[in-house]
C-alpha cells in the first residue's frame, strides 16, 4: 500500500483474471428450457445468443448457465442492481467465495462487454434464484489484450487453456439505483453511530482529549507546528504510523518492521483524494512541523474496502507528523 491511499480491491470477486471477465450486461429474459414461471420478460430480451443442451446448461455470451432454482418474481432489468453470494473455482482451487468473505457482490445490470461476462446471467435471474455458470478459461484468455496475457495467466495461475471456471451464484435480491442509494445512507448512518461508540469507549479507558470535526474525525494535537495552516493543493510531507483500536499497528514509514514502505516520509497533495478521507481532512487543519494523533470513524478510513490485516468497517488511528508543506 502506498502511504495510506486506498486499497485498491476487487469489486464483486477476488481474482483479477476474474474480474476480467465479469464487467457488465444485456437483459435478457431467463430461460430454463421452459418459460420460467411467474417470470417477467426483460423488455431488451435477447434470446438469439441462448441455445440449450442436453444437459440443461444454457449457452449465451461465451458461457454456459443452468437455472438450479427458479424463484417466483420478475427479473433483474437494465439499471438495475443484482445483490447476490457467490462462489467461484476451477478444479479445487476456490477463486471467490462472498461466504468467506462475510459480504455479498453486487452488480450493476448494464451491456455485456465481452463474451464470459458472468454479468450477461444476471437478467435471467430474480430475488431468490440460484444458478450454475461455466466459464473457460480459454473464453477469458481470448478477452484479455495479447500483450497482457501472459502476465495475467503468472498472475493467475489456474488461467490455463482448458481449465473452467465453475460458478454457483444465488441471487439475494433485485434493487433499484434508488433503493441501493438509500440502503447506502442508512447503513453509512448505523455505522457511523457505531463508530463514535467504539472512539468514545476508547478515549473514556485511555483518557484522551480530542478535538471532533463535523465529518466525525477526531484528533489530538502534541506539536502544534509552526507557520500557517495547510491548504489543500498545497504538498505535505508526512510520517505516519496506523494502529486499530486494539493499538495494533498494521502500517508504517517509520518502523520498517510494520510498513514495506522504507522510511521516506510519504508525500501527497492535499484535497485531491490521494488519501483516505479522514486523513485527507485532518492534514487541512494543521501546519508544518505539527504531530498529532487522528481517530477515524471506518467511514472516514478504509469502510468495507480494508484489506485482511484490518478488517471492514475498522476505525482506525494515525499518529503522524508533518515534515515539510511544500
Amino acid at each position: 500500500m502506498k502511504g495510506i491511499t486506498n486499497f485498491r480491491l476487487f469489486t464483486n470477486l477476488l481474482s483479477v483474471g476474474l474480474l476480467l471477465c465479469f464487467s457488465t450486461v444485456q437483459g435478457q429474459e431467463k430461460k430454463s428450457g421452459n418459460v420460467a414461471v411467474g417470470k417477467q420478460k426483460s423488455t431488451t430480451a435477447k434470446t438469439g445468443n441462448s441455445k440449450q443442451h442436453n444437459s440443461g446448461f444454457i449457452k449465451n455470451h461465451g458461457l454456459e448457465y443452468k437455472i438450479v432454482k427458479d424463484a417466483p418474481g420478475k427479473n433483474a432489468t437494465m439499471g438495475e442492481f443484482v445483490i447476490f453470494n457467490l462462489i467461484a473455482k476451477v478444479d479445487t482451487t476456490e477463486l471467490g467465495n462472498t461466504y468467506k468473505k462475510g459480504k455479498p457482490g453486487e452488480m450493476l445490470v448494464e451491456e455485456a462487454r465481452n463474451n464470459g461476462d458472468l454479468i450477461s446471467v444476471l437478467p435471467y435471474l430474480s430475488a431468490g434464484d440460484s444458478a450454475l455458470v461455466h466459464i473457460s478459461c480459454d473464453t477469458i484468455i481470448n478477452s484479455i489484450p495479447v500483450a497482457h496475457r501472459e502476465q495475467a495467466q503468472k498472475m493467475q495461475p489456474w488461467l490455463i487453456s482448458g481449465n473452467t471456471v465453475n460458478i454457483t451464484i444465488k441471487v439475494i435480491a433485485v434493487k433499484s439505483k434508488d433503493e441501493m442509494q438509500n440502503d447506502k445512507k442508512v447503513k453509512a448512518a448505523q455505522q457511523s453511530a457505531t463508530d463514535d461508540k467504539l472512539l468514545q469507549e476508547y478515549f473514556a479507558k485511555n483518557k484522551i482529549k480530542a478535538e471532533k470535526t463535523a465529518s466525525g474525525l477526531y484528533y489530538s494535537i502534541q506539536s502544534p507546528g509552526n507557520g500557517l495552516q495547510i491548504n489543500s493543493g498545497q504538498s505535505v510531507s508526512m510520517k505516519y504510523t496506523g494502529r486499530t483500536l486494539d493499538d495494533k499497528p498494521f502500517d508504517s514509514n517509520i518502523d520498517t518492521a510494520i510498513g514495506h514502505h522504507g522510511t521516506d516520509p510519504l508525500t501527497f497533495t492535499v484535497g485531491t483524494k490521494q488519501m483516505i478521507p479522514g486523513v485527507d481532512e485532518a492534514v487541512a487543519l494543521l501546519k508544518n512541523g505539527t504531530k498529532a494523533t487522528l481517530y477515524l470513524p471506518s467511514g472516514l478510513g478504509y469502510g468495507e474496502q480494508a484489506g485482511t490485516n484490518i478488517g471492514a468497517n475498522t476505525a482506525l488511528i494515525f499518529d503522524i507528523e508533518i515534515t515539510d508543506v511544500h
